[in-house]
């Protein structure tokens, strides 16, 4: 079994991304953890035009080769170790956001500006990894992130120039495992760097290490109501609940939304179980949500809509990956191991788009 996608599907991808890179392109994740050990990652995708996901499964045994969108090289080829099953792109057999049997799940994320992949050498093609195709990779033979982290700089992250593009996906991406360990990793000018993620967010640029630094900016944020205080002779009283966190930022900027994510999730009251924590986290993201018309940009003449196309969860204990749609809205979820039991071949399947809504006037 194999695939390999064609130059054609990956060069329109690319330029929506290219287009996109102006707009902004709001990708927000969260990590949970439940009192039972249990680690749950959820995340949303926001893009300036619908990158038209489906639900992905790859089964192990199906041969890769890398850099299948370069017209002059060919990569390496692997067999996938594991199975995964999450969201592709614009038709392309990419992981954009998945999980693999043993509960590892990869995300990628807009990365515009600080991340910097180079061009592949002649040299380099018996190592190079294209930076959309990363997902495949990791998901396709890794069970931890220890694994992981002992074989990623062995590689080579480069970028594949597609001439309607003149660029690369500009992205970093996400890592975490069953056991709780996560990481988030970057090309950038610097090279390969591989950050441990020590406050269960990842947003978009800058630099992960930029958004620990600012998070200084607000250690005075609480999730405890403040009292009254006196100044000089006047009593001041709060105007009500949330005080504690007066002060957290609420537009839509990377920083902003990073920000906010830490507070959320690490104030998130504990979970005993992993469903738990799947229900908290599409709670919690559901603060990240952008409606079509909010957020406008313009590339070429043209009004881009930022939106949340699709929110998802991925339950690493269970090996369970849930989704919502922005048109769908209920949610919807994927045993993983099942989806992939039997399955001989890459195969697709339509999001979940459908709004449904539960009529209770009978009941009375």
């Amino acid at each position: 079994m194999s695939f390999r996608r064609t130059v054609k599907a990956v060069a329109t991808a690319a330029s929506i991304l290219a287009m996109g890179a102006q707009s902004a392109l709001a990708c927000t994740g969260i990590i949970l953890h439940s009192e039972d050990g249990a680690t749950v990652f959820g995340r949303t995708l926001e893009f300036a035009v619908s990158i038209g996901s489906q639900l992905q499964a790859i089964p192990a045994g199906t041969t890769i080769t890398t850099l299948a969108a370069d017209p002059d090289h060919t990569g390496f080829s692997y067999t996938t170790k594991y199975g995964f099953v999450g969201m592709n792109a614009f038709d392309m057999p990419i992981a954009v956001d998945a999980m693999n049997t043993e509960g590892l799940h990869f995300g990628a994320f807009f990365f515009a500006g600080p991340a910097d992949f180079p061009a592949v050498t002649a040299g380099q093609t018996d190592k190079a990894i294209s930076s959309e195709e990363l997902g495949n990779w990791v998901l396709g033979n890794f069970a931890t992130v220890a694994e992981l982290r002992g074989a990623l700089p062995d590689q080579v992250l480069v970028g594949t120039t597609i001439e309607q593009l003149g660029g690369v996906a500009p992205l970093h991406y996400s890592v975490v495992d069953a056991s709780g360990d996560a990481v988030v990793i970057e090309q950038t000018s610097a090279g390969l760097i591989i950050h441990d993620n020590t406050v269960n967010v990842i947003a978009n640029n800058p630099p992960f290490d930029w958004h620990l630094t600012n998070l200084r900016n607000y250690i005075g944020l609480t999730d405890k109501n403040h009292p009254a205080i006196t100044l000089g002779r006047q009593t001041l009283e709060p105007f009500g609940e949330g005080t504690g966190l007066a002060g957290l930022p609420g537009n839509g900027t990377s920083p902003a939304r990073f920000v906010r994510a830490a507070a959320f999730a690490n104030t998130a009251e504990p979970m005993e179980k992993s469903s738990d924590a799947v229900f908290g986290a599409f709670h919690i993201l559901n603060n990240f949500d952008i409606p079509v018309g909010s957020v406008r940009g313009e590339h070429d003449g043209k009004v881009q809509l930022e939106f949340t196309e699709w929110t998802s969860v991925a339950d690493t204990a269970a090996q369970v990956y849930y989704y919502k749609t922005y048109e769908g809205q209920t949610v919807t979820k994927v045993d993983v191991k099942a989806a992939l039991d039997g399955l001989d071949a890459p195969k697709t399947v339509p999001l979940e788009k459908v709004f449904k809504v539960t009529d209770q006037t009978g009941s009375f």
